[in-house]
């Protein structure tokens, strides 16, 4: 697909424009849009408006064609419901629109002409992010998984080239948005393959593997550490997880990428993903239902990858370190058991009461080895407690940070990367009372802390372990995947972190 920016004078006619499709606005009320107004020197777009064959919703469409007077062969009538209302979730529902009439469309090319400047809550940027939005779903719509199948799914046969229109004022930063969505998108799919394939495929070995081709395409640092340099590291807590494989299952591996786009002295950012490519739950066994969606319990670690991806792609001038533990979680005569005491990098002692909590136990360590980086900031990500789930759905990640002023300002800048990117989460608790629930009789801590605010436990957990830096966790264990007729990986939070950190490198 072919994404570019047509600068367009305001005083030239749009009906000019040579194109197999344009796309333009009409609003409920039978009100055309200033592109639709253009269009209609027939009076034949507002025949259809009072014709009802479009109400003007948001989500309606009509594809007319020929229409006398347009050079262009079809115009598509996109709804906008109200004009005075022209919102940033009005513009989302009217990409996915393009995004499904151009895979059915048979044109080669589509002008967008939509009222992106008039959206109402993003400001002087509203053009940007429109675009943005609408390539994003348009790549989003297009997104095939089968790689696996012997018969591969029918080749894409729609619109190929977007065109989008811009001011002279507007081309450039239309165009960086270009830029910007593109890589978005492709990091996004590669956190969506990684996460859409088989255990059997996606092991802690093709993680790794799949690091040292990033690094080699983007020129990116990588090391790989395997289960012996983990022993001398002392990793316990984290290899308490890989035992269950030691006898002919898949080795553990500790994954550092490295981004150095800033200044060589420049702290950077980095950001933790969990990567258990299996979750059978351990000795404390999952139950059989669903437990084939323990192939997504890798989603933090995807979507370094795919974060990883973006930013190298944009060359974005910032410093970012990637850290993925990546191991399976199995049962087996050499598993940890339910009742063993463990010893993580940092010296403190975990008592593990349930196996199937072992996101923490592998981020702990990861969290202590990130100390020697000096960090900026810290943030980790992990399909972690399905009490975050039952918390917040499927809408909103868990955000969680301590609370004083340098953690405020980073759950802001998240949250805000969040809300801008439409990849939205939500700050959770964070409270020495939580504390209390995780005191084990015979270790330090224990790795559970019974039912009640089970995400927020979970993170006092992993707090214990990032007193030497500005951390925060994001809890995407309702996010990052689909169940049901749509399974398959989201992509998330690839955006809200793509969107942190650009934010960062601006600020620089």
């Amino acid at each position: 697909m072919d994404f570019s920016i047509k600068t367009h004078e305001a005083k030239t006619s749009i009906a000019t424009i040579k194109t197999g499709c344009i796309t333009v606005g009409v609003f409920e009320g039978k009100k055309l849009s200033p592109q639709a107004q253009a269009l209609d020197k027939s009076g034949e777009i507002t025949a259809a408006l009072k014709s009802g064959d479009i109400s003007g919703k948001p989500g309606s469409t009509l594809l007319l064609r020929k229409v006398t007077g347009v050079t262009a062969e079809r115009v598509l009538l996109i709804g906008l419901g109200q004009e005075a209302e022209i919102t940033g979730k009005v513009i989302s529902v009217a990409a996915l629109c393009i995004a499904k009439v151009s895979a059915a469309l048979g044109s080669n090319d589509i002008v967008i002409a939509l009222p992106f400047s008039h959206i109402k809550e993003h400001g002087q940027h509203s053009n940007e992010w429109a675009i943005r939005t609408t390539i994003q779903a348009i790549r989003e719509n297009s997104y095939v998984f089968d790689t696996l199948k012997s018969k591969k799914e029918a080749a894409y046969n729609g619109v190929n080239k977007f065109i989008f229109l811009a001011t002279p004022a507007q081309t450039a930063a239309a165009k960086e948005a270009v830029v910007h969505a593109v890589a978005l998108a492709n990091g996004m799919d590669l956190t969506k393959d990684l996460g859409n394939l088989p255990g059997n495929v996606c092991t802690p070995t093709y993680l790794a593997n799949t690091a040292k081709k990033l690094a080699k395409e983007f020129k990116l640092g990588v090391e790989i550490l395997d289960r012996k340099q983990l022993e001398a590291l002392k990793m316990g807590s984290f290899l308490s997880v890989a035992n269950g494989g030691v006898n002919g299952g898949e080795p553990p591996k500790f994954i550092i990428m490295k981004h150095m786009g800033g200044k060589a002295k420049d702290a950077p950012v980095v950001l933790v993903g969990k990567g258990i490519t299996f979750d059978s739950g351990g000795i404390s066994l999952k139950g059989g239902a669903g437990m084939d969606e323990m192939k997504y319990d890798m989603g933090g670690a995807a979507s370094v990858f795919g974060t990883f991806r973006t930013i190298a792609e944009l060359k974005l001038k910032l410093n970012v370190i990637g850290v993925v533990p990546a191991t399976e979680n199995m049962p087996s005569g050499t598993a940890t058991k339910p009742g063993d005491i463990i010893t993580s990098m940092s010296g403190l002692t975990i008592e593990v009461l349930n196996t199937d909590a072992e996101g923490r136990l592998v981020l702990c360590d990861a969290l202590t080895y990130v100390e020697r980086f000096k960090p900026a900031a810290v943030v980790d990500i992990a399909t972690l407690t399905g009490a975050c789930v039952t918390s917040l759905g499927h809408h909103n990640s868990g955000l969680f940070t301590r609370h004083d002023s340098a953690h405020d300002h980073l759950a802001n800048e998240l949250l805000s990367a969040g809300k801008a990117s439409g990849d939205t989460a939500w700050r959770m608790p964070i409270e020495d009372s939580y504390q209390e629930q995780l005191k084990s009789n015979f270790a330090d801590m224990a790795n559970i802390g019974g039912p009640a605010g089970g995400s927020i436990t979970a993170a006092c957990f992993l707090e214990r372990y990032t007193k030497k830096y500005t951390w925060a966790h994001l809890d995407i264990a309702g996010t990052a995947w689909k169940s049901g007729a749509a399974k398959g990986a989201t992509g998330r939070p690839v955006p809200l972190l793509t969107n942190f950190l650009i934010q960062r490198a601006n600020a620089k």
